[in-house]
């Protein structure tokens, strides 16, 4: 059992001001959102705010007591910066609470331009170490760090005991094969990177191809799976196709699932961890919507020292949201060390 001193914010997504809605009413103490272009790290037409939306939004957190935090988490275009700083304007004056940042050109920026704006530093950063984040809060005034979903539990206990930031953590949602902020798999087929277009598989990309046995799926012209007339069909990206390796057609670097840390969730607040991030701007509000009331639950209940087992109904409630319908423990569950 846990002592009733800390309860970690819970933190959620939010693609759209009704998914925003959703999250605040289901009890999320912090929303993330994106504006509508390549500044924020999930740019896909239909999704992300405009100002108008984000003053609302705003408005509707605020007025219930919660945070709304700006993703600015994409890495500004050398040859012209100019739609990131102007995104750290709009953030400040829209009535953000912090930022979530990536590149130190945002991140001096908004320390220079507007130092009353709290700082957050993305998981893009990919800030793996205490020595990286402290790095950040020296020179940048970061105030929370995000770790990527790399780390074992001992190295985040590490990270937290060796740095004056907060840490913040991912509780439930895809996983990455890439420490994020590195990788450039989608490059080398779409010429397009994900930390710069903000979508690894930017949609001007894919192609779906309509055959006798079934829907084939390209990036470019690349085929990274084919699916048959009634196989439920994924946002297609690199690393989640599917090849053929010595005769047999699988996942060659990932299979599809989701992160889910309920089991170790009284050993992340004992650590101290700061915040629990739920992932998915891109999914639907339902999603939103159920997994936020799980994780109030299954945070409230961690928090209060009762003992702790997961609930079967939280365990339901975020079976039917897990992608490929499975879950993982992911770099947390390493046996062999």
């Amino acid at each position: 059992m846990i002592a009733t001193l800390h309860k970690p914010q819970l933190v959620c997504p939010a693609g759209s001001l009704r998914a925003l809605q959703a999250a605040v009413d289901a009890g999320a103490d912090a929303v993330y959102l994106g504006l509508k272009d390549a500044t924020n790290a999930r740019s896909f037409a239909g999704l992300n705010f405009d100002d108008a939306q984000v003053r609302d939004g705003v408005r509707y957190a605020h007025a219930r007591g919660r945070e709304v935090l700006m993703a600015l988490n994409t890495f500004a275009r050398a040859q012209d910066d100019t739609p990131w700083r102007r995104a750290v304007d709009r953030a400040a004056a829209l009535g953000a609470d912090a930022l979530i940042v990536a590149d130190t050109a945002v991140m001096a920026y908004a320390r220079d331009h507007h130092p009353q704006l709290r700082l957050h530093l993305s998981v893009q950063a990919s800030a793996t170490t205490y020595e990286a984040i402290e790095f950040y809060r020296e020179r940048y005034g970061i105030r929370r760090a995000v770790l990527p979903r790399v780390l074992t539990l001992a190295q985040v206990q590490h990270a937290i005991r060796h740095t004056a930031a907060q840490i913040e953590v991912f509780g439930f949602g895809s996983l990455c094969v890439m420490v994020e902020g590195r990788c450039a798999l989608s490059s080398y087929v779409t010429g397009q990177s994900p930390n710069t277009a903000g979508v690894c598989s930017p949609p001007s990309a894919v192609r779906w191809e309509q055959t006798p046995a079934g829907v084939n799926a390209r990036l470019n012209d690349v085929l990274i799976d084919a699916y048959a007339p009634d196989e439920p069909r994924g946002y297609p990206t690199l690393c989640k196709g599917r090849f053929v390796v010595d005769g047999q057609r699988d996942y060659a670097i990932e299979e599809p699932t989701s992160l889910n840390t309920l089991a170790i969730l009284p050993q992340l607040i004992e650590a101290g961890v700061a915040a629990i991030k739920i992932e998915g701007r891109q999914r639907s509000t339902g999603y939103v919507a159920e997994v936020t009331r799980v994780w109030r639950a299954a945070i409230d209940h961690a928090a209060s020292g009762a003992r702790w087992s997961v609930q079967p109904g939280w365990s339901a409630g975020l079976a039917r949201w897990a992608e490929g319908q499975q879950h993982t423990l992911g770099a947390y569950d390493r046996p062999w060390r």
